[in-house]
């Protein structure tokens, strides 16, 4: 065995080891972890995050211009340096003093410099934060095409009936029997009610009414002696390829070229029904309201636009794709310095001056109500019903036609017709009973290139029975609400989990709850070739514990689409009982159901989930209702409302009140008021996105930026 051998003999065989401090690797060597005890504070602190360090840097440099300023007005007064001590006092007056005077100029500018806006289905209302009022033009733009609206829909509005010859059916079997039995139970309902309230009624009134209106002829008024003559659009030439606003409504139907007119936003919902492609959908939505900017508030010159802020309007039960998609609008397009958004109830409150209400917005095509407490909307208490004013209009058209209204061939399509039918509504309806007896109105038709032609008719209980679909809604149309639903818009998902992550509301869920019937053996679920079928109906008590469940739950899970396919044997399983599909999400009967419900079961529902069995928030909200929007000028709606509400709520018949906007504030621009004086509060407001912070952060700010759960 070979011993060990010396240093010395290594060195000279040239064996010895040698260091040359260079290292094994030039990969830089990491300590591991201590698994047993690790800490971080990634995002844990507020200045971690982009938005509040540029609050915060915002904040620090208003300190020190304030300061700069004090130091310069002290340098500046010389004169009183002889007494210190009244030296002292006049400069914290003159501090107050400049304080005062340099909040009341921010204040001006920010109220100067800050559009607001709210988009609506049927108009948009747009000005400054400081107007008083703001400018409101119809939500439409025509563009040119080969054919108007009105010859693309072979059938009329509203829909009637033809014989098996083609020819038209009679105006009592013009709409169904479904519809005709319905209306008439309405109207034998009304006798009734008039008849115990002690009301006078002619016998057979409605026999008087249909007789009067069968024998009218139409007069003809030549254009130069009528008084009220239309001014319609003339086009330039060449001629615009698209036309915005009121001058839109105001096209010949057979003009050259012909225009053909779209609504971006129907129902609160993006329009997916009448376009093909969400990017013409923005492009329209974006159309408008650049033309309004231009026209209604005299900006013409973009490049002024990075000067100014915008407060936009929201719904309450909002999609975020929507959110997000006009966000980038705002910024990028627009390039506005700053953007902040603001829910439509809470900006009711902020107008009308409430602390706390119930506000009942009643739109054209929409109907929301939410209960508002100390500046926050309470999330489960916000309902959206798709019912507005435009479906007592078609309805109001529909019972008049029934009773051989003379203008028999009105279309609610053609343009002319259906502003000839939103001014019969205004003019002839209303909920107050006492004024439900036959009268005698004319209406003057007008269209271009042609004669005024003058008709002479009757209605007896026409005008009170339309606005009450609001309470009776299947007398409305409901028919293509749902049609082209998620064609071009998907529905927004997390992220992380892939659910869909759109706010929800405990009420909202109750109400889509009592409006899913089970389905049908052999039936589908909605597809485009297939009827509208809703889902499966779950038991209310399994949506209110799914809406109190965490996200990650097994039971706030979706199932599959199918999720209420018959069993074996023809009948659904309900969806209490525990089966391999999981329950759906209350979020996905958006898609499914259409929220049609009693407009004061619906307040009702809206109230109990916001007081949540607390009897003192009860009485406030249910005495605290507020009813808002253009829908809600029908006259003597507010009194109808709460008669309604004290009959199925015998127990406040004490704390029951509608109350209406102070001030003789007009309902229709109260939510604008309301964001207006929002967006004056610029020392309060952190809710305001600037353009640094979009560039790096995007959508994502609005999680930290919405003043609620976004």
């Amino acid at each position: 065995m070979v011993g060990k051998k010396s240093g010395k003999a290594l060195r000279d065989e040239g064996l010895e080891r040698t260091d040359n401090n260079m290292p094994l690797t030039n990969w830089p060597q990491v300590a591991p972890i201590n698994q047993k005890n690790y800490y971080t504070e990634y995002l844990k602190r507020d200045d971690q995050f982009l938005a509040f360090r540029l609050a915060n840097e915002e904040a620090r440099t208003k300190m020190t211009k304030k300061a700069k300023d004090r130091d310069r007005a002290r340098a500046m007064d010389k004169s009183t340096a002889n007494d210190e001590a009244d030296a002292e006092v006049d400069a914290d007056a003159d501090e107050d003093a400049n304080s005062e005077d340099e909040d009341d100029t921010e204040t001006e500018a920010a109220g100067s410099k800050v559009i607001v806006i709210h988009v609506g289905s049927q108009n948009l209302r747009i000005g400054l934060s400081s107007d008083a009022l703001p400018k409101t033009m119809p939500m439409v733009i025509a563009r040119k095409s080969q054919i108007n609206e009105s010859d693309e829909r072979e059938e009329p509005k509203p829909k009637r009936l033809k014989r098996d010859d083609g020819t038209d059916e009679d105006p009592e079997r013009a709409f169904g029997e479904e519809w005709s039995s319905h209306y008439t139970k309405m109207s034998a309902d009304l006798k009734a009610r008039m008849k115990a309230n002690k009301r006078r009624m002619l016998p057979n009134p409605k026999e008087g009414v249909i007789n009067f209106n069968r024998k009218q002829t139409p007069d003809s008024i030549s254009e130069h002696n009528d008084p009220e003559r239309v001014d319609w659009t003339e086009l330039e030439n060449p001629a615009p390829e698209y036309i915005v606003g009121q001058p839109a409504l105001r096209i010949p139907d057979a003009s050259k070229p012909r225009y053909k007119i779209s609504w971006p936003i129907q129902y609160g919902w993006c329009n997916e029904r009448d376009y093909n492609s969400k990017r013409m959908l923005f492009t329209d939505i974006s159309v408008i309201i650049e033309e309004a900017i231009k026209t209604q508030l005299g900006l013409t010159r973009k490049k002024e636009w990075s000067q100014y802020s915008c407060v936009f309007v929201i719904p309450d039960l909002y999609e975020k794709s929507y959110v997000t998609q006009i966000l980038e609008m705002l910024m990028r397009e627009f390039s506005f310095a700053r953007v902040c958004f603001i829910q439509e109830s809470l900006a009711a409150t902020f107008g009308a001056g409430f602390t706390s209400a119930c506000v009942v917005d009643i739109g054209a095509q929409k109907t929301s109500i939410c209960c508002v407490e100390e500046g926050m909307c309470i999330e489960n208490s916000r309902v959206n019903l798709k019912m507005g004013g435009n479906d007592v209009t078609e309805t109001f058209i529909k019972m008049m036609l029934h009773d051989y209204f003379p203008y028999y061939d009105i279309n609610l399509w053609r343009r002319y017709d259906y502003l000839l039918a939103e001014e019969l509504k205004k003019n002839i309806c209303t909920l107050d009973e006492a004024k439900v007896s036959p009268q005698a109105y004319d209406l003057h038709l007008r269209v271009s290139g042609h004669d005024t032609q003058k008709h002479n008719f009757k209605v007896f209980d026409e005008g009170h029975l339309a606005p009450m679909g609001f309470f009776e809604p299947t007398i409305f149309d409901n028919q293509m609400k749902l049609t082209g639903r998620r064609k071009l818009i998907e529905r927004s998902t997390d992220i992380y989990d892939g659910q869909p992550n759109d706010p929800t509301s405990a009420a909202q869920s109750e109400i889509m709850t009592a409006l899913a019937p089970p389905l049908a053996p052999n039936e589908k679920m909605n597809g485009e070739s297939e009827s509208q079928a809703a889902p499966a109906r779950p038991a209310l008590g399994r949506i209110q514990e799914q809406d109190a469940t965490p996200r990650s739950s097994v039971a706030g899970s979706p199932a599959p689409e199918n999720a209420g396919t018959p069993q074996a044997g023809g009948t659904t399983a309900p969806a209490s009982v525990p089966t391999t599909q999981s329950a759906r999400d209350p979020v996905e009967y958006r898609d499914d159901i259409l929220p049609i419900f009693p407009l004061d079961n619906a307040i009702l529902t809206s109230i109990a989930h916001a007081a949540r069995s607390d009897e003192k928030k009860m009485r406030d909200f249910i005495g605290g209702i507020m009813v808002v929007g253009g829908g809600s000028l029908t006259n003597e709606l507010h009194a109808f409302l709460e008669a309604r509400l004290k009959a199925l709520r015998p127990g406040f018949l004490k704390e029951i009140m509608i109350g209406v906007p102070p001030r003789d504030l007009d309902a229709q621009v109260v939510v604008w008021k309301g964001a207006s004086i929002f967006g004056k509060l610029d020392n309060t407001n952190d809710s305001w996105i600037g353009q640094l912070e979009y560039d790096r952060l995007g959508h994502r700010l609005l999680t930290h930026k919405c003043m609620w759960a976004y």
